[in-house]
């Protein structure tokens, strides 16, 4: 910047010559100069308040736009950025076909100290000593008066004890609140469920993750936080759920059984309506798994999908329906049952004396072990375990369960022609109830392959159409099995106005040290209704039943495991929906004899 001189010297001589003072040159100048000062000060802090005025202006606008979108909107919780809140506490609900609730989340608090700043440390001992008696006074007083800065004393509270806790005033003692995983039924579908337990904790938050279950097979869908709004609904009803563990329970009691399982599911869709499995459990207090003993002695095993067990004549169908599809018999083919059947040491005999040969229809009827051993001779081993894969019994069953997973069919080492001939009336392989509720399913859907599920189905959605065996295969193998309960083994599952079919299956109980006990039994009684029209295959299992209101033990499955189905099929049939009506009967023969 040019700045002019305050006494320039032209001037000064000029007013020196005329008479006039130099310094009034100066003064002048000087003058001007602040007044210019002044002038570009004066604009440059006007410009300021202009541009500040304008952000102001544009910061209030911009405040009460956002106030009148606040106002207008729903409230919100506000989400907190701190990293201890980084954990994710919500999870999903669980619900069944219908809506109902199986598992939900409640507000609750964790209680934590810091002994540090405890002001009556032996006071608070005492306090929380009666508050939860289960804690161990002493070591609760060690840890409060020792030199530890953080300690867990509770992680779940209920709202007496949090109460309780803030009456005793102790600065030290501190709640943190959580999200606690809620099961309102019970015990009610413990198996399926699973449990849930903390995973990440913090003292303001605390991560529930699954342990079990449904809980743990879809846990990162439950905790995904796009989803939390949307229940994961399950196939089961809640109320044929409730009523088939009710009636299982009274007849494992009844029937002096050590352990029990039952399956229904949709003949159609293959969805799990009930599943259940006893001895079970609370998952709201989920026992810790066994460190010793056989898995089963647990309550926590899930007999229906995870137990593997010879499931007995239950299988003999099977073998008749691929006969029958093969097209090596009829129904009315008769069958040379003289025996026993000698391999080395080993013997097939039946239980009963059934002649020297029955049709193929009766040899189901009266579960003939000879008869069905002389189907799959005719059948072949290739075929014969080409056709149980076809029905899935082979392979896991694939429900959606880790438990599930961990069920892998027991086949023989070697398939020999004795493995063969036993597991057509089902020894030497053992599969889980689940599986074999799989395969009946395929017979009453005529021979359309049915897969399990635990997910409610979308009806729009069309399923794979995999055909196992033929449609008149399927009905001929069903017929049969209405007359194992109208003629034969199975004469105590008759339920009056839903024609029930099924089949019967007593195996020896295998030792855990090889052989077979003689006095323990898997009872199992496949069946499904209306016998006509299936609309659901039912399967129920005792472990060791024994039924003693005769002079002598009785053990097999027509006189344990199928009362107690028929007592389940007559509870929840009304459940879903069915009408009794009555049987469909085969018109009458008409001959022409004259036509006038």
């Amino acid at each position: 910047m040019i700045r002019t001189p305050l006494r320039p010297l032209a001037r000064v001589i000029d007013a020196r010559a005329k008479g006039e003072n130099p310094d009034a040159i100066e003064r002048e100048n000087l003058r001007l100069r602040h007044e210019e000062m002044r002038d570009r000060d004066r604009n440059r802090a006007e410009g300021r308040l202009l541009v500040l005025g304008a952000m102001f202006f544009c910061a209030f606008t911009v405040i009460g736009f956002r106030m009148g979108a606040m106002a207008g909107s729903e409230p919100a919780e506000p989400i907190s950025s701190v990293g201890g809140a980084s954990i994710q506490a919500e999870r999903a609900d669980i619900v069944d076909r219908n809506g109902r609730i199986l598992a939900t989340n409640i507000e609750t608090h964790a209680l934590y100290a810091h002994p540090q700043q405890m002001v009556d440390p032996l006071r608070a001992a005492e306090k929380l000593s009666a508050i939860f008696p289960e804690l161990d006074g002493d070591r609760l007083l060690r840890d409060l008066t020792g030199k530890r800065k953080f300690l867990w004393i509770k992680k779940q509270l209920s709202p007496e004890q949090q109460q309780a806790v803030m009456d005793i005033g102790e600065p030290g003692l501190l709640l943190g609140p959580r999200e606690l995983r809620l099961y309102p039924n019970g015990r009610i579908a413990a198996h399926i469920l699973g449990g849930a337990s903390f995973g990440n904790e913090g003292v303001h938050s605390a991560e529930v993750i699954g342990t079990a279950g449904v809980e743990r097979q879809f846990d990162s869908q439950l905790r995904d936080p796009a989803k939390i709004d949307h229940p994961l609904e399950l196939s089961l009803d809640l109320r044929v759920q409730a009523a088939t563990e009710r009636v299982l329970y009274g007849g494992m009691k009844l029937m002096n059984a050590k352990g029990a399982a039952a399956v229904l599911m949709d003949a159609k869709t293959g969805e799990i309506i009930a599943m259940s499995s006893l001895p079970d459990f609370d998952p709201n207090n989920r026992p810790a798994p066994p460190t010793e003993g056989h898995p089963d002695d647990s309550p926590l095993f899930n007999r229906a999908a995870q137990g593997l067990y010879e499931l007995g004549s239950t299988f003999k169908i099977f073998t008749a329906a691929q006969a029958l599809d093969l097209g090596l018999v009829a129904p009315t083919t008769m069958i040379d049952i003289r025996g026993p059947i000698a391999f080395g040491r080993f013997r097939i005999r039946d239980f009963h004396y059934y002649g020297k040969e029955l049709s193929v229809e009766k040899i189901i009827v009266k579960s003939s072990n000879i008869g069905t051993a002389r189907l799959v001779q005719m059948i072949g081993i290739d075929r014969q375990k080409a056709f149980l894969a076809d029905l899935g019994l082979t392979t896991v069953s694939g429900l959606e369960l880790p438990e599930a997973a961990q069920a892998q069919p027991l086949l023989p080492a070697k398939w020999s022609e004795l493995s063969s001939m036993t597991i057509s009336y089902g020894h030497g392989m053992s599969a889980s109830p689940l599986h074999l509720a799989a395969a009946y399913a395929t017979i009453a859907n005529d021979g359309i392959k049915v897969t399990p599920t635990l997910l409610k189905r979308d009806p729009s959605v069309a399923l794979p159409q995999e055909e196992v065996m033929s449609t008149i295969a399927a009905r001929r193998a069903r017929a049969m099995l209405r007359k194992v309960v109208t003629e034969g083994t199975a004469s105590f599952g008759e339920v009056e106005g839903y024609a029930v079919a099924g089949k019967t299956g007593t195996a020896d109980k295998p030792k855990p040290t090889g052989g077979y006990y003689d006095d323990k039994v898997i009872a199992t009684f496949a069946s499904m209704f209306p016998a006509h029209d299936p609309k659901y295959v039912l399967i129920v299992s005792l472990d060791e039943p024994v039924e003693t209101s005769g002079p002598q033990p009785r053990r097999t499955a027509g006189w344990t495991a199928v009362p107690v189905a028929a007592e389940m099929i007559r509870r929840v049939a009304p459940l879903l929906g069915l009408r009794p009506q009555i049987e469909p009967a085969k018109l009458a023969d008409i001959t022409l004899t004259s036509s006038n």
